[in-house]
């Protein structure tokens, strides 16, 4: 639990990676795929951020942040995607009852998948092939690429970031990313290096090699979210 209280941080700031020196915050802003400027944390300085700042911010002002190129970034979700990711872990996880493939992480599953990379994804499934021999520490970052990676879009996601994150995310290794978009109902499927699959809001996202036979409505799925109380 958040105390409210972050620990005395170490003020002797390193660069982790090159930034070039006549760099001002419009380039830090395209360079992150032209973001609100209210995600992209200013201390540590950019280029100097490390994991346990990303811990740091976790454990004691309950700010989830992303990591690359010693940049941190805040996390962009809110509330309707948080209900979409939670319905998408359920039907997951209702899946591998009978599917015993692996697991799902939700939208605070902080994951390595690359050296400096922190990346945390809406939704995340890890096959037992990619999942560690010994559990992961709780408090900590693993080194884990997931086998299916489910982004829900949000209003400060552009085009432009989650094309870079596309690309880091087969990069690692990635076997399918969906990109699920509340505001059109429709998602794009990545199965590979330059494919993809545009699904209507009336089809059908299919799990493929990664999960076998499991299926998701995007119109089932909406209708769930936006379903009301019974009167």
């Amino acid at each position: 639990m958040s105390t409210g209280r972050s620990p005395p941080m170490n003020t002797t700031f390193q660069f982790q990676t090159h930034v070039p020196t006549d760099w001002n915050v419009a380039d830090l802003r395209s360079r992150l795929g032209g973001i609100p400027l209210n995600r992209i944390c200013l201390i540590p300085p950019p280029g100097c951020a490390v994991e346990d700042d990303v811990v740091r911010l976790q454990e004691h002002e309950s700010r989830y942040c992303e990591l690359q190129d010693g940049i941190l970034v805040e996390k962009s979700m809110g509330w309707y995607e948080s209900l979409l990711a939670g319905l998408i872990i359920t039907r997951i996880n209702v899946y591998l009852e009978s599917h015993n493939l692996g697991k799902v992480l939700g939208p605070d599953g902080t994951l390595r998948i690359l050296p400096g990379l922190v990346k945390i994804p809406d939704v995340s499934f890890v096959s037992w092939q990619r999942w560690p021999e010994q559990s992961p520490p709780r408090h900590r970052i693993p080194t884990i690429v997931p086998d299916l990676v489910i982004e829900v879009l949000s209003d400060s996601n552009t085009s432009e970031e989650m094309q870079a994150k596309l690309q880091v995310y087969q990069q690692a290794g990635v076997r399918m990313i969906w990109y699920i978009d509340p505001q059109s109902r429709d998602a794009v499927c990545h199965v590979g290096l330059g494919e993809s699959v545009c699904i209507t809001s009336n089809g059908t996202i299919a799990g493929g090699d990664v999960l076998p036979g499991f299926e998701l409505s995007l119109q089932e799925l909406f209708a769930r979210a936006d379903a009301q109380r019974p009167n």
